[in-house]
């Protein structure tokens, strides 16, 4: 029996070198822009520190927020909801090396994704260890960044540079598998290995990454995968069989999912690293879409300055009317005040 799968494309795109992957211009058109504001001074970080690359950020169900960062040391800090310094989380961790993500469950346990130990870690709200998924490399290896040569077979708990983690709302586990495994993998609630899509092998067919760079779960179970080297968006199913795949929307650079009960889907079409010559034009703005995908405006642009955006890694969209941004580029933490969109949606990535 053929699978079905439908594919959300206004102009397909053409896949060109690798270098120009990070700078692709959206192709939807017609999308209403959302007005917003930036909150000026948002956080307040302990006297004599600063932060680092804001590569994660989250919030809690109190409105505390938690940024994960690459310092001097990989970092992570909670905030209260009026931004007051609250904690350091995890410092001297064995898995904490190079942060990439950080995301709070249902229940405000913080999970951290760190691409340089290849590990997924479980905290408590009050920042005790729970659960690790993954092994960090043993040191008796030596430093390395990445595979030489061919990707070596993935395993069901081995990572190779991961990138986000999500849950469904049966409280199993997904994680996207990431900068040389190529693939998302669902363990069970209890970290036991479920099943996976892709594999360390990159591709460009449906249920194929190449660079699973961000993920999240939406309240029906559908998992929404950042395939950043694809220049798209795909969803896949709760088993991780393929569903749609919106590749009009730019570089799928990092996504996520509202709280609900109505949620919404903020995708980014980041500025690249470095910002290659020609990119701030064509990129730095985000969308938001409903489930079905469609599009009920964009906001933002890349820029150094206060309310741009710096190359945007991570989002929280908890309440979709204050979406937190973590910035690489910039090193720093916006927090977006949404207006209503200038017309009603018009657009669909369908």
């Amino acid at each position: 029996m053929k699978r079905c799968l439908v594919i959300v494309s206004a102009v397909a795109l053409v896949l060109c070198a690798a270098p120009l992957f990070a700078q692709q211009k959206a192709t939807i058109q017609n999308v209403p822009e959302i007005s917003y504001t930036s909150v000026p001074n948002l956080l307040k970080v302990p006297a004599g520190e600063t932060l680092g690359e804001a590569v994660g950020i989250a919030t809690n169900s109190k409105g505390h927020i938690f940024v994960f960062f690459r310092s001097n040391n990989t970092r992570l800090w909670e905030f209260d909801k009026n931004g007051n310094f609250v904690k350091e989380i995890g410092k001297g961790y064995y898995g904490f090396e190079f942060a990439h993500s950080v995301r709070v469950d249902a229940q405000d346990n913080i999970w951290t994704v760190d691409e340089g130990t290849n590990t997924v870690t479980k905290f408590s709200p009050e920042g005790k260890f729970l659960m690790v998924l993954g092994r960090r490399p043993p040191a008796v290896l030596g430093a390395v960044a990445s595979p030489a040569g061919p990707n070596a077979p993935a395993q069901k708990y081995i990572f190779c540079r991961p990138t986000d983690v999500g849950w469904d709302p049966q409280g199993n586990i997904f994680v996207s598998d990431g900068y040389c495994n190529n693939r998302v993998v669902k363990f069970d609630k209890n970290g036991r290995f479920v099943a996976q899509m892709g594999s360390e092998k990159a591709g460009k067919e449906p249920g194929q990454f190449n660079l699973p760079h961000g993920l999240q779960v939406d309240g029906q179970g559908n998992v929404w995968v950042a395939d950043r080297t694809n220049i798209r968006y795909q969803v896949l199913d709760n088993d991780l069989k393929p569903k749609k795949i919106y590749d009009n929307l730019g570089v799928g650079w990092t996504v996520c999912v509202s709280a609900g009960p109505h949620q919404y889907v903020f995708a980014s079409n980041s500025n690249p690293n470095g910002n290659t010559p020609g990119s701030w034009e064509i990129t730095g703005e985000i969308y938001k879409m409903e489930l079905d995908g469609t599009v009920i405006g964009k906001f933002g642009h890349a820029s150094k300055e206060f309310g741009g955006f710096q190359v945007v890694h991570m989002m929280d969209c908890r309440n979709p009317n204050e979406i937190l941004v973590g910035e690489i580029e910039s090193w720093r933490v916006q927090k977006l005040i949404l207006q209503q969109p200038a017309t009603t949606k018009t657009s669909s990535a369908r």
